[in-house]
């Protein structure tokens, strides 16, 4: 499997996925770090990939959304976007539905 197929499948796979620098117990950037403490505050399991232990996520991770940035989160295989959106999502109430509705859907 190339990686974007790799990447397809994760997004396809997992009803909410995070790809982040780090992890959600030990992020590597500021940026993921506060969209994952976002996600985990929703109160629903959440999948992440760790972009820094895969170069090949990394180098293409941008092309696959076109979103050159990272984190960039998925619900229901759609790019929500990155760490600014993810929180104003948050801070609307709006993010605590979809992920709800994501997983009981998933």
């Amino acid at each position: 499997m190339d990686v974007m197929e790799r990447i397809d499948a994760t997004v396809k796979e997992n009803p909410v996925v995070i790809f982040m620098k780090g992890t959600p117990q030990l992020p590597q950037c500021g940026y993921s770090s506060r969209t994952a403490q976002a996600l985990a505050a929703c109160g629903q399991a959440f999948a992440h990939v760790n972009v820094l232990a895969d170069p090949e996520i990394f180098q293409n991770l941008p092309r696959y959304a076109n979103w050159p940035t990272f984190p960039q989160v998925y619900i229901n295989g759609e790019l929500i976007g990155g760490c600014d959106i993810t929180l104003d999502l948050y801070q609307k109430g709006e993010l605590q539905k979809m992920v709800k509705e994501a997983v009981e859907k998933g």
